[in-house]
């Protein structure tokens, strides 16, 4: 790996896989020991938690959970 002029790096698509790093992610940089090491920050929402938050409110049309539910099963 080679950082770039403007002090970018790319991270391998398998640590990026294995740490959980998704676009968009937050991280942290530690200096220890000599070391440099990068993980995610703290706190951070999960990419489910994520996906919710953006559906949130988009329906438009009004249902209750069982009207949903009935929809869904075909229930006459």
């Amino acid at each position: 790996m080679r950082i770039t002029s403007k002090g970018q790096v790319t991270i391998p698509i398998e640590i990026r896989a294995q740490a959980g790093l998704l676009p968009n992610t937050d991280v942290e940089f530690e200096f220890r020991d000599g070391e440099v090491l990068l993980k995610k920050s703290p706190g951070q929402a999960t990419r489910g938690q994520k996906l919710v938050e953006r559906m949130r409110g988009k329906a438009t049309i009004r249902m209750t959970t069982d009207e949903i539910m009935a929809l869904t099963r075909g229930d006459d």
